[in-house]
């Protein structure tokens, strides 16, 4: 359930911007309201199943998350569906660490292995599935339903788990981290509301301004507090080890890449070529086939060559992959241009995954393991959504930038000018006037068209930029061997 709903929505951003005449930072928070909430809360949602009983809690994400998605299904205003979405955030905040949480504890050591196993094989599988099948509800039904769908899988859900899972629950936590989880929340809230409104206001606006410096305040106010707590959220201790700490900034900056990425990717395919939403969510298959395919190829890299080799090679391997789509963009058939980047890009990642993981897990104590490996999965959802709030700006000041040069050259009146570019904050879904003479609307057209795609290239190229930062963040981190002992020394004592 969470992790279709995650990739569908991307598809289905244009049909939503078409329905709500809704602007990008009004789509751009349909993704965050849901991020923001599961980043800030998955590690409590973790802490709440080992104090309240797993299953428990797990069953209580999968019915929040159900009727959060009857909500979404039925929202008649963008802002209705945001408020949903944020719902939907705060379920999967419940359910997505449960599900770990229930293998670990219902099996013993030598099965834990391959069930932990079935359920990443089965992530890849929704992952890929997901914008496929979403985008054919979309293309066929209506956008609604890629969201209702998730009923009728939640009452299987809790059915088998009434019947099947074991309750269990965890001894070491004692309490929630319920201030520490408040101010993850509301920081992050404050920063991604600072930068996606700057896009539709300016940078100097009150708004803007409060927000992002209650956001700094409030992230600091929670670093003091975990610095402080008895049972912190987030254990600061973990960041002694130079590996688990480099490993981190790794994943902020690919993961980056990736959030905005696959954010605008879909757009692009739909709104400049036209492709249906079964299509664009089907166009990259390709990377995500091939990441399930070399996962266990990829799982024994650290065993052989060390964390530092995979995870330098693998993000050179995503940025020429995030460059061939920048070059080929707009430039012919899928089979020429997107698929080889696709190809590209996911055997890039398909080298980084399961070493990242592997350098995390290896770069602190056994006994921190789980608290390492969930602030890892905590950074990467909080990359995503700092990634689409920021290059956000890109993308619309490129837009900006370039539509307002291409206009200039049509001789259009300045009336009509000025109506068109105050919608530009609608990108490529913009409406134009009424009154626009025909023989102008596919001259205006191809302006928009090719503004978004100036747009998207810069985006690309600086997705590629954080790639590479990633693989030198890695060379100067990540250790040649798997493990850091250093490290766990320092944090045994």
């Amino acid at each position: 359930m969470a992790f279709i709903d995650s990739t569908v929505v991307n598809v289905a951003l244009p049909t939503l911007q078409s329905t709500f005449r809704a602007s990008l930072p009004d789509v751009q928070w349909v993704v965050e309201s849901y991020g923001i909430l599961l980043s800030a809360l998955i590690l409590a949602g973790g802490a709440l199943g080992d104090l309240f009983g797993r299953r428990r809690i797990f069953l209580v994400g999968v019915g929040v998350f159900a009727a959060a998605s009857v909500a979404c299904g039925a929202s008649t205003s963008i802002r209705q569906l945001i408020t949903a979405r944020s719902a939907q955030g705060i379920g999967a905040a419940l359910l997505v660490p449960g599900s770990l949480a229930i293998i670990g504890a219902s099996l013993d050591e030598e099965s834990r292995g391959r069930a932990i196993g079935t359920w990443s094989g089965f992530t890849a599988i929704t992952a890929a599935l997901g914008p496929v099948g979403g985008g054919w509800l979309i293309q066929h039904a209506s956008w609604r339903w890629a969201f209702l769908v998730n009923v009728p899988l939640a009452v299987a859900v809790a059915a088998i788990s009434m019947r099947h899972v074991p309750e269990s629950r965890g001894f070491e936590v004692k309490r929630v981290d319920w201030p520490g989880a408040l101010l993850a929340t509301l920081g992050l809230a404050g920063m991604v509301t600072g930068f996606l409104e700057s896009a539709r206001l300016s940078g100097k606006h009150p708004l803007v301004l409060g927000s992002l410096l209650a956001g700094f305040v409030l992230l600091a106010a929670f670093l003091v507090v975990e610095a402080r707590a008895a049972s912190p959220m987030v254990p600061l201790v973990l960041f002694r080890s130079r590996s688990f700490s480099g490993a981190n900034v790794f994943t902020l900056l690919l993961y980056m890449a990736l959030g905005i990425f696959f954010f605008l990717f879909p757009m692009s395919l739909i709104e400049l070529e036209e492709y249906s939403a079964t299509a664009a969510g089907a166009a990259m298959l390709p990377m995500i086939l091939l990441m399930f395919l070399l996962s266990r190829w990829s799982g024994g890299l650290v065993q052989r060559y060390g964390g530092k080799i995979p995870l330098v090679v693998g993000p050179l391997l995503a940025a020429t992959g995030f460059v061939l789509f920048a070059v080929l963009l707009l430039g012919g058939g899928y089979w020429k241009t997107y698929f080889p980047a696709a190809l590209v890009l996911g055997l890039g990642m398909a080298t980084t995954v399961a070493p990242l993981t592997t350098v995390v897990m290896n770069s602190v104590d056994r006994r921190n393991a789980g608290a390492a490996s969930g602030i890892n999965n905590t950074v990467a959802r909080v990359a995503g959504v700092l990634a689409i709030a920021l290059f956000g700006i890109v993308m619309v000041k490129v837009f900006d930038a370039n539509l307002e040069h291409r206009l200039a050259r049509l001789g259009l009146p300045s009336e009509t000018v000025q109506q068109i570019r105050s919608k530009e904050i609608e990108l490529a879904g913009l409406e134009l006037p009424r009154d626009l003479d025909a023989k102008k609307v596919g001259a205006v057209r191809q302006a928009i068209s090719e503004s978004f795609a100036s747009g998207f290239r810069t985006v690309l190229v600086c997705c590629a930029g954080l790639a590479v930062a990633s693989a030198i963040a890695a060379w100067r981190f990540a250790p040649p061997a798997s493990g850091d002992k250093t490290a766990q020394a320092t944090l045994k004592g």
